[in-house]
Formats: C-alpha cells, structure tokens, sequence
C-alpha cells in the first residue's frame, strides 16, 4: 500500500457505515393481510367440513403432525399467503396419501369435492391486481463475485477474496441479500485486499495500463490525465455513471496525497484502494422508490438492471456491451435482455453459471465432502470424485450452450466421461484424460444417475433410497418432506440378517407417522437400488438381488430407474418446471420467494410449456417482474 494509504481510506468509512447501517436493517416484506383475498363460500362448504371430518385429528392444536395445524383454517382459508402449504395439501389428497391408510377413508365424491375446492380457492390469487415484485436486500458480494470482479476491473486473478470468511447460505444459495452479513473481520479484509489488488495492478505494465488509459501530452495535463484515468475506473467499479461530488472526493485523496509527498501515481493508486473499499463498489446498491410514489414501486434503471444480469449470468460486473446499452437507455426494452441475455449465455463467462448456480442446486460444491467408506470401495479416489464432478459441469453447460430442454436434466441419452469414469460406469472406448461426449447406456438417463448425484445422495457404507429420494423430492420436484418425527428410531445399518435393505424398510415404515412421508420418498429412491454408493452399476446387494421397481403415489409404476426416469420426465414435468423455475429466479434476484411472487413463476411457467429450452426459462427470468422492478419496504 502507498505510505499513508491506509488512513486516507479509512476516511471513507464513516459513509461506508451510514450506508450499511440505513440500508441492512430491511429485509423482503411478508404478505399484508389486506393483500389477502376473502376466500369464496367453497371454503365453507366444502373444505372445512372435510378438515374436520379426516384432518384436525392429526392436525390440530396439540403436536399436529408435521408441524401442520388445521385450526386456524376454520374461519377462513388463508389460502393466498399459505399457497405452499395447500399445493402440498391438494398433492397429498391427489395422490391419495393423506388421510393414512390407516384412518376414516372420504368417499370419492367427497374427495373429488374438497379437490375442487382447493383448486378453487388457489386460483382466486389475482395476478391482475395489486403488482408485488418484492425487495432484495442490499447485497455485498459474495466471495466468487468479489473474484471475478477484481479479475474484469483490473485483469488480476489472484483471487483475494479467498481469504475472506465464508459467505453464508439462504434459500439454498450464498447470493442471498439477508444472509450476507458484514462480520467486522470482513472490513478489514476489504482494506487488505483493496491495497493488494492495486499494488499488483500498477507491478506488472500489461496490467497498469487497463487503468492508465489516458497520458499526458501537448493538451492533457498530468493531472486531467489522472482525472480521466480515475474517472473510468470509478464508473466500471461503481457500475453506473458516477457524479461530480463522488468523482470529487476521490480527487481530493489524491491532493490529500500530493500534500504528504506522494506523486501523482501514488496519489491515484490511493485514490483506487478507496474506490475497491468504497460500499459502492462492495455492495450492488439499488434505490428504493421514492416516498411520495403512488404504488411504492419502481422499475430498475438500465444501469442495475446491467448489474443484475451480468451478476446472474456471470457472476461479474457488466462487460462493455451492456455498459453502452446502459447508457444509451435501451436495456429496459425486455426485447433488448432477452437478446443480451441469449449473447451472454454463449460467453465463456457463463461458465459461472454452471460453477455457482448449478454447484449449489444440484449440490456438486458438497461433493468434496463426501468419502466413500475406503475398505468397501477401494477403488474410488479423488481422481474419480473430480471426474463425476466434470461430467455434470460439463452436461449443465451444454444444455446452457446449445439451448436445449430442460427436461434432458431427466432423460437425456447421452453425457461426458474421461476413461476413469466411462471404466467407472462400464463403458468400453474412452481412452485418456479428455472428456467426450458419449451415448449412455440405457440404464443411466440425465443427471440423476450421474455418479455424482448418486455419491451425493448415499451413506459411506451403503446406498440410502431415503437420501435419494428427498434429494429428489427437494431439488426435482419441489416437494421437501417434513423433518422427521420425533422418536423415530433409525435404520439398523448391520442388521443383514432382517433380510435385504428393501424389506428393512418396509418393516421401517410399518410406523405410520413415517410411512406418509416414505411412500413417495422411498419409491424414488429404490428406483434408483441398481446403482451403488459410487454410482457404479450392480445387480445384487450382497446376497440380495435388487429389485428395483415401485410405483408412485397415484399409480405410476417403473420397474427400473429409466422407466422411474421417463415417468418424472412425462408424468412430473410441470413440478420439475416449477422447482428449476422457482431455484433459478430466487438465485437471480437474490432473495426467497414469497406467496406474492407465483404470479411470476407462474408467468415463466406459461412461457415454458410453448417452448421448454434453457434460453427461454433464462427470457422468462430476467423479464419478470422481481428481476426488473424494486419495491418499497411494506409495513408488517
């Protein structure tokens, strides 16, 4: 760092503070009970005669199952600020698991009744009426993005963020505004990294001249050069246009500078160190709506709606492109991000997509963490486990690269394997270390029996149908089970002798208080029996011959894991839509979604089933309202 240069950034902190300290404390409304819609006399009729009648035995007052109490839907639905837990209630009812087999059985009329009135009263939410597209938190950014920035701003790819503290995880991702707290270790690893990055910046000539773009000559002064060279840096930093007054404070560090013996260059290198400590480059601010606004939201200026869209595609600041259409006032056009949205898919940056938004939905970034127990799977190694890694990344991005379906994630027929995985999986041909694109074998279909989703979802000495199949329920479907209930013991890992890990589970089940959970859960994941911890192709488990059949909720029976792949592809297609949909525009926008946002998801939904390739559900996203407008902080 410059002499001096530390205490002339701390100068700037007082603002840096005032600035966290007004904008961190808001945090994503809940739905007012005015936005409610009264429910229709279906309610009555139908719906709270039959909770009654089959439900607030279970579900009433005093330790209801699940977590779920009836009671208060006596009086009233509360359907439109509760639409997940009566989805769950209308699937369970769909597929007949609720009421338990055991209990008081509704007639099929009866059923059919109480099904159309919930259907009912989930479509009296009007999208129509009042727009809610939420508020995210002001978001810092989050260790990969603090990389990738510094590395496009300056050309540096030494990766200072690395030696932050971890960002922290909220709704199944670690671009979360509310979980991305400021620890005051972080402060000073800012001022650490901002004297870092600049020193190596102005070290190596091909680097300090990304930021010296203007000399002095015969009409430029050294210090309107430096005015110049500041000013750019400061716009592509702060992301934005940037005014006199900031542009002026910065100057006045240099002169500061000058005044304590620094040359002009070491003045500005100060001047840059507070720019990388600024809140304005830390955070990706976004302004409220103004107070005296009619409807208290605002659409997002061109130069944020850049930001979000670089910082989901690329998990980086904009590039020069949308820079320029920023600037001209064309970037709110949805037209205009729909194509820029298309042009960075197709950019080598959009690899961080598959690295951050596909490492954490389909949880390849805990695949480190994983470890086989080594006196029964001898062969597997690290080698293996980066293997299984890489094939998924590399399928992910060619669904992204050549807009393919999203339903390949389910049934696609082909994949990429080095020799030490297609050895892995039985596959003869694949020679060396590159990966190549292969035709599967007609046991393995899309992801789900990659090996590293199957690694992911298994015990260290055993496969585990129960893991697999919530794995499924959350990240497929978008159906996560209850925790389970207390006092449940769990399953006996030697006991062998009981008979085969199938008819152990059974025997499991028989409590009926799991078995609700389980029926689903457990189908899935034995469908998936033929593969073993390491996702390695096995028709025994030990003594026993797996059968890998079963049937879901409903009806739908598979006798192995393709037939189990093509019913989740064809039968399920619309909950696996709605899951990526709701996963990828809460990584999008920074935030979780709440009751008032299936307006959206809804939209995007519609937009998926005329055409269901990846650049259309990614159209759908970032021409929604959540992705495009800010709203106002609403009263609890």
């Amino acid at each position: 760092m410059a002499p001096n240069g530390e205490w002339m950034i701390r100068r700037q902190f007082p603002y840096f503070c005032f600035l966290i300290a007004s904008a961190l404390p808001g945090l994503p409304p809940c739905c007012r009970g005015d936005d409610v819609v009264s429910p229709g006399p279906r309610f009555a009729d139908a719906i709270a005669p039959f909770l009654k009648e089959h439900c607030l035995g279970c579900h009433g007052d005093k330790e209801p199952e699940g977590g779920l109490s009836f009671t208060k839907y006596r009086d009233s639905a509360h359907i439109q600020t509760d639409f997940a837990v009566w989805e769950k209630v209308q699937r369970l009812l769909l597929e007949r698991q609720m009421p338990p087999p055991d209990a008081k059985r509704p007639t099929e009329p009866q059923l059919q009744q109480v099904l159309a009135a919930i259907d009912y009263e989930l479509g009296q939410f009007d999208c129509r009426g009042v727009r809610q597209p939420g508020r995210v938190t002001l978001r810092r950014l989050n260790r990969v993005e603090y990389n990738n920035t510094i590395r496009d701003l300056v050309g540096v790819d030494f990766q200072p963020a690395n030696d932050f503290p971890a960002d922290d995880v909220g709704n199944g991702f670690d671009n979360i505004g509310d979980v991305l707290t400021i620890p005051p270790l972080l402060l000073e690893k800012y001022l650490a990294a901002a004297g870092a990055v600049v020193e190596q910046a102005f070290a190596a000539p091909e680097l300090r001249s990304r930021i010296l773009l203007h000399q002095a000559d015969a009409s430029t002064t050294q210090r309107d050069a430096t005015r110049k060279n500041l000013a750019a840096f400061v716009r592509r930093a702060y992301r934005r246009r940037v005014t006199e007054d900031e542009l002026s404070r910065l100057v006045e560090l240099i002169r500061d500078g000058r005044q304590q013996g620094l040359s002009e260059t070491e003045g500005l290198q100060v001047a840059l160190q507070a720019v990388l400590a600024s809140p304005h480059f830390l955070f990706r601010v976004e302004a409220d709506p103004e107070p005296d606004d009619a409807d208290g939201i605002r659409e997002l200026n061109d130069h944020e709606l850049a930001t979000r869209l670089s910082y989901f595609l690329w998990s980086t600041l904009p590039d020069q492109q949308l820079f320029e259409l920023a600037d001209r006032g064309e970037l709110q056009r949805p037209e205009t991000l729909r194509a820029q949205a298309v042009r960075m898919l197709k950019d080598p940056k959009a690899e961080a997509l598959t690295r951050n938004f596909a490492g954490q939905w389909l949880q390849l970034r805990s695949l480190g963490d994983i470890a086989p127990d080594p006196e029964r799977f001898p062969k597997f190694d690290d080698g293996l486990r980066q293997a299984m890694r890489r094939e998924t990344e590399l399928f992910f991005a060619t669904v992204v690269r050549e807009n393919r379906s999203l339903l390949e994630f389910l049934n696609a027929d082909y994949s990429f394997v080095n020799q030490r995985l297609a050895e892995h999986y039985g596959m003869e041909g694949v020679r060396g270390d590159a990966y190549q694109r292969v035709q599967l074998p007609a046991q393995r279909r899309g992801v789900l029996t990659h090996g590293s989703v199957l690694l992911l979802t298994s015990n260290p000495t055993r496969t585990s149908p129960v893991k697999r199949g919530k794995w499924i329920l959350d990240n497929i479907l978008g159906e996560p089970p209850p925790a389970p209930p207390a006092g449940v013991e769990a399953l006996n890992e030697e006991a062998e002798a009981l008979g085969s890990l199938r008819e152990r589970m059974e025997q499991h089940r028989a409590n009926e208080a799991c078995a609700v959970c389980h029926r689903k859960m457990d189908a899935i994941g034995f469908g998936l029996e033929n593969f073993d911890v390491t996702g390695a192709w096995r028709d025994r488990d030990g003594r026993f011959e797996i059968d890998p059949g079963g049937a879901l909720p409903g009806g739908d029976a598979f006798k192995d894991a393709t037939e189990l792949m093509n019913i989740l592809a064809e039968k399920q297609r619309g909950r696996f839509y709605r899951c990526l949909s709701e996963k990828m525009l809460t990584y999008a926008v920074g935030r979780g979604l709440q009751s008032f946002d299936r307006c959206a998801v809804d939209a995007i939904l519609k937009q998926l089933e005329a055409d269901d390739r990846f650049e259309t559900l990614v159209g759908a996203i970032v021409t929604s309202d959540p992705f495009r407008m800010r709203e106002a902080r609403r009263d609890p």
